[in-house]
């Protein structure tokens, strides 16, 4: 059973998508663990553009655009890792300008979170085989809203920012990808 289905066994929002790696399997899970998503400017000028409110408000409001940092892979919490998956949760209200992340330490208090109104995602890096000697890195994005209300809030989110999550999952996976080709052949 994948570690994920211990976090958000019945998603009502998901994506997943794979890629083949010339690397062994050890060599792609652990460049994947090390990448950060930040380092992808696609991905910086999206999450920009995402939070481009947010700040425009804030500073409007209090006088500055205040010190937090841009969203990336330090908002999420790693619930779970084994040989061949890591497994990172996040529980909030996405769809909220600030994302109305909700705070919690491990893996437990995750599986504990049942705020109304809010949402839990579970986010995996997997690793497998082809059969032909060549490993499948995956990354599936799982997301289990608490109840109809966060439903509704949720699903016109998701469909607004799928295609760029799902363009910046395939960004994600090649540069994972060359990475842990590169290191094979060194």
């Amino acid at each position: 059973m994948p570690l994920i289905d211990r976090y958000v066994a019945a998603p009502d929002f998901w994506e997943r998508h794979a890629t083949n790696v010339n690397a062994d399997a050890e060599t792609a899970l652990a460049t994947a663990s090390a990448y950060r998503t930040e380092d992808d400017p696609f991905f910086r000028g999206m999450i920009g553009l995402r939070e481009l409110p947010m700040r425009v408000i804030r500073k409007t409001v209090g006088g500055s655009s205040g010190s937090q940092r841009p969203f990336g892979i330090d908002n999420f919490t790693l619930l779970e890792a084994n040989e061949s998956e890591i497994v990172y949760g996040l529980a909030g209200r996405f769809w909220s300008l600030d994302y109305g992340l909700e705070r919690f330490s491990d893996s437990e208090e995750f599986l504990a979170i049942k705020t109304p109104g809010s949402a839990k995602l579970a986010l995996n890096f997997a690793v497998g085989s082809d059969g032909a000697g060549k490993t499948i890195l995956s990354t599936e994005t799982r997301i289990a809203c608490a109840d109809a209300a966060a439903r509704r809030r949720f699903a016109p989110y998701w469909y607004l920012i799928r295609p760029v999550s799902g363009l910046i999952r395939r960004r994600t996976l090649n540069a994972i990808r060359r990475s842990s080709e590169a290191k094979s052949y060194c």
